[in-house]
């Protein structure tokens, strides 16, 4: 049995077979808000974690954040579009934990860690729109040189997988979820009886868990949001409790599509047309749908029922399903009698294969869900990895697509991962378990490995170890990436230099004159290769700290913009630097050593500088002879051709392009079948 479908059997084990989406009930927020106001009560969560604290003397009040609901709303630093403020960024956090912790309120973070299936459709149409939205982006920007409003916010990219590791750096409990989080934060929130869950999904208030609180309404500083009722919806619908998992499934959900409903719902609306016709057609749709649901009895019967009269295809089973994945552990349903309930996840044959090569499995397991490596898990488990996408520029034919770029590196990851102790892959149980001076050497070498150089193993080890790793993103860069010139080199390396001295209060008061498109492009290019690093670090047994490969490590947006415009404008290197002579040395023998490794490989990196024709009525400088060598070589990348061809950017299957920057939109790349 393939090694990574073996896997795919452990991947469910102790979880629900039936998975939810974070995209909850479509209107279902919207109509709580404007047709029971009642239901959106503000609250002070100081006072309410002072009554769970007499309610419940034993322990803390805790609040389980749905943190991918949240990622928008903690990203306040002014600049977005450069690739991240990301030193800014941690202070917000460490603000938003220190808020609740000055409270006595503990809080506990769940991120998703899988995308289902049956989302993907919707998943498509959504790429689909904001691939037109960055591409409207990236207009703007040339357009007029600056960024623009809120109004077309574009989450940084790998924001989420950031957010997550930032957290635990700040000491933070972080759960990367088995499925998709809404499950797993309601599950976890009744098990433990916390205060309530904090996020912005109307799934929440479907599940009968903990108190469901707005992120998007939260009051920091007076630590006051509004929570929602069920109670009180069910009141406003008539219904009760045990309605609301049929009633979700009913108005459309990732289970049951909407697309089926239609005749449903016009029926619904013949039988209990509005009153009101100030109200949107999903409001009608919403209470038409309730008034139906009020009047049927509360039993497997009635849902067999709804499975003949729906014109569900050839599955008949989805309202069982999507009723089903409403139901937390030890939960009972009406509807659903529980000797009809799915209790075997796997086969004979299946639990048989889960007991081979299972200490590996297992350790990959804990650290995807304690938050400690990346994407290792879901590559054992199931061979895919998937991204979220990047602020890229579909115009700019000169830089290949994130994906392409680094799909040589992941392509030897998944050998590391997939095929131990074949054509001299290292054994990957040696690397994460076998301890001493030359496993070590084993695991710095199999990283460097995965970007093509271990030969300059001993030079980078000389380095500080974030410098180290950044070193060996640019190298890899520029050896992929034919266009990048000895401007763009020297942009990455004083950025490198002089961030490593300057605080979130310094980095937030630079201010730009303009913003480049094209280092947007870049720095968006850079910020995902950092997320590379992650996986082979992961998945070669922890070369490095994971912490020496943070972006608040090695990279800010603004302060690449300005490096990145100063470098093509020719400005001298004293300048570049800031007028600190104490780089001088080490900005020359970087440059130095990335050139090196880059000429053993037989790659030019030639000077291209780009000028700084945006700000009208400036006068372009000469070029700096400083700056001006030339790396001769015929190098040419062995994906180059495919970068420039046929592929065209970010291929997908069936000629499909998606991007987005919307925290749970991720492009997938599937591992080839070894």
């Amino acid at each position: 049995m393939h090694f990574g479908m073996l896997f795919l059997f452990f991947l469910l084990l102790g979880c629900c077979e039936l998975q939810k989406s974070t995209m909850g009930i479509k209107g279902l927020q919207g109509f709580v808000a404007r047709v029971c106001p009642d239901a959106c009560r503000m609250v002070d969560l100081k006072e309410m974690a002072e009554k769970h604290r007499i309610d419940h003397p034993d322990v803390l009040p805790v609040i389980v954040v749905d943190a991918m609901s949240c990622v928008r709303h903690w990203y306040t630093p002014e600049s977005w579009v450069c690739g991240g403020q990301w030193r800014e960024y941690l202070t917000v956090l460490e603000d938003f934990i220190d808020t609740f912790k000055a409270a006595g309120i503990e809080l506990v973070f769940f991120f998703d860690g899988v995308v289902e299936e049956k989302k993907r459709d919707e998943w498509i149409k959504r790429r689909q729109q904001n691939n037109k939205e960055i591409a409207d982006l990236f207009q703007f920007i040339k357009t007029h040189r600056k960024q623009p409003g809120r109004g077309m916010f574009v989450l940084p990219s790998a924001l989420p997988t950031f957010t997550r590791f930032a957290l635990k750096s700040l000491g933070q409990k972080t759960v990367c979820t088995l499925q998709e989080a809404d499950f797993e934060v309601a599950a976890y929130a009744l098990e433990h009886n916390c205060m309530g869950i904090l996020g912005q999904d109307s799934d929440y208030l479907i599940y009968n868990t903990s108190p469901y609180f707005s992120i998007e309404k939260l009051c920091l500083d007076r630590l006051v949001t509004v929570m929602y009722s069920r109670e009180d919806v069910c009141r406003a619908l008539g219904l009760s409790m045990k309605h609301l998992p049929l009633f979700a499934c009913l108005l459309g959900n990732d289970v049951v599509p909407e697309n089926l409903l239609e005749g449903f719902w016009r029926k619904c609306l013949v039988t209990c047309p509005s009153r009101n016709r100030n109200y949107s057609r999903r409001i009608s749709i919403i209470l038409a749908v309730a008034n139906y649901i009020s009047k049927m009895p509360c039993s497997y019967s009635s849902l067999k029922h709804l499975e003949d009269i729906l014109p569900l295809g050839s599955d008949k089973t989805l309202l069982h399903r999507g009723m089903e994945s409403y139901l937390l552990p030890g939960q009972q349903s009406p509807w659903i009698p529980p000797d009809a309930r799915n209790s075997k996840i796997f086969s004979d044959q299946e639990e048989s294969a889960m007991c081979r090569d299972m200490e590996i499995f297992q350790l990959a397991k804990e650290h995807h869900i304690q938050s400690e490596n990346h994407v290792i898990f879901n590559i054992l488990s199931n061979g895919v990895v998937e991204c979220s996408n990047s602020l890229e520029d579909d115009c700019d034919t000169e830089i290949p697509g994130q994906s392409l770029i680094y799909r040589p590196a992941r392509q030897h990851i998944y050998s590391v991962l997939l095929e131990s102790e074949k054509g001299g892959t290292p054994n990957l149980k040696t690397l994460w378990f076998a301890k001493g001076p030359d496993v070590e050497k084993q695991r710095y070498s199999t990283f460097l490995a995965c970007f093509h150089l271990q030969d300059a193993m001993e030079e980078l080890q000389a380095l500080e170890a974030p410098v180290a790793a950044f070193c060996c993103l640019v190298t890899y860069l520029m050896l992929q990436v034919s266009s990048l010139s000895l401007e763009d080199l020297n942009a990455f390396v004083a950025l490198i230099l002089c961030l490593k001295g300057k605080s979130a209060a310094e980095l937030t008061s630079l201010q730009l004159l303009q913003v480049d498109p094209r280092a947007v492009h870049l720095g968006a290019v850079l910020v995902r290769g950092l997320t590379t690093l992650l996986m082979a670090n992961s998945a070669c047994g922890f070369p490095f700290s994971m912490d020496d490969l943070m972006p608040w490590k090695v990279f800010d947006g603004k302060l690449f913009q300005e490096k990145y415009q100063k470098s093509h404008r020719s400005c001298s290197m004293e300048e570049l630097l800031e007028g600190n002579e104490s780089l001088y040395t080490p900005f020359q023998n970087l440059k130095s050593l990335i050139c090196k490794v880059c000429a053993l490989k037989k790659r030019t990196i030639q000077s291209r500088p780009r000028g700084n024709g945006f700000i009208a009525g400036t006068h372009q400088r000469e070029p700096n002879p400083r700056f001006q060598q030339t790396h001769r070589s015929s190098f040419v990348s062995p994906y180059h051709n495919q970068m420039r061809g046929n592929f065209g950017r970010n291929p997908q299957p069936q000629g499909r392009r998606y991007r987005s920057g919307h925290p749970d939109q991720r492009r997938r790349f599937h591992v080839p079948p070894w």
